[in-house]
């Protein structure tokens, strides 16, 4: 099981966005896939239309981790229903619901005992004693409070977001820094997946220009490919559609590209991680 975050310390940056885009390309791959959504906002709950039957959400399961069974709570995303399976096999996107609850724990104050109750709770991410999810994807809030932290000592990765302005490269900087230091005070297994540039203009000359800044900067930790900016998602995340069943020509171009960095993310960030390790 591959758990990695999705992270930025700068809001607005679409990170949301990627989380989707990327769970709709392990959806469509064929990935057993658990979406936990630990923004307090819940956007990601939204996005993947959850419809909930009394099941806790991923605060209250936090809150009783020692007891808590991760898989009587999750809730299969209503992306499903759209989904096209020629697998032969039952398609498997879940999500562990985020709410306002969760927002208990993102304070800059957690000892390391409560930096682990997510894990605890991951611990029992069997689907009802079914084969386990393949891919973790951790929808995290634009902090580096409790529950990021929290996230990244449940993770094996970080995918950090980022958009090609002045002030989002600055915090991805940040980020890294935070990472480093973070990994050597609580979770040496965990190593950058990557960073993503996303809402991406081409005819932009500040976006060309920081997008050099950023490979410059990051080397082979920038990832390709990059995400333009697309007109249509907030239609397609407003209908709780995965971008991989939306008609038409773009969203056909933006599926392809979450095919692939899926691929990135999961196959350079194994190597990474030996690299890391070794």
């Amino acid at each position: 099981m591959q758990v990695v975050s999705i992270s930025s310390l700068k809001g607005g940056v679409g990170k949301t966005s990627v989380t989707l885009g990327l769970a709709s390309a392990a959806l469509a791959a064929g990935i057993p896939t658990l979406v936990i959504d630990l923004d307090p906002h819940a956007d990601a709950t939204t996005g993947l239309g959850v419809s909930a039957n009394g099941q806790l959400d991923i605060g209250q399961l936090i809150k009783g981790a020692r007891k808590a069974n991760l898989g009587a709570n999750v809730v299969p995303s209503g992306w499903l229903s759209a989904h096209t399976n020629d697998a032969g096999r039952p398609p498997v996107l879940d999500v562990a619901m985020g709410s306002a609850f969760s927002g208990i724990y993102d304070r800059p104050d957690l000892g390391k005992r409560d930096l682990r109750r997510l894990s605890t709770v991951l611990a029992n991410a069997d689907r009802d004693g079914t084969a386990p999810y393949q891919l973790v994807l951790i929808d995290c809030p634009p902090s580096l409070n409790g529950l990021t932290r929290m996230a990244w000592t449940a993770s094996s990765r970080v995918l950090l977001v980022a958009e090609p302005g002045l002030f989002s490269v600055a915090g991805t900087q940040r980020t890294m820094r935070a990472i480093e230091l973070f990994r050597s005070e609580f979770a040496p297994s965990l190593v950058p997946a990557g960073i993503v540039a996303n809402r991406v203009r081409s005819g932009s000359n500040e976006h060309t220009y920081r997008l050099a800044e950023m490979k410059t900067m990051f080397g082979e930790l920038l990832l390709s490919p990059t995400i333009p900016e697309q007109a249509n998602w907030q239609q397609i995340q407003g209908a709780a559609h995965p971008i991989h069943q939306w008609p038409g020509e773009s969203a056909k171009n933006a599926s392809t590209l979450f095919d692939k960095l899926l691929d990135s993310v999961l196959n350079q960030g194994a190597t990474r991680s030996r690299l890391y390790r070794g």
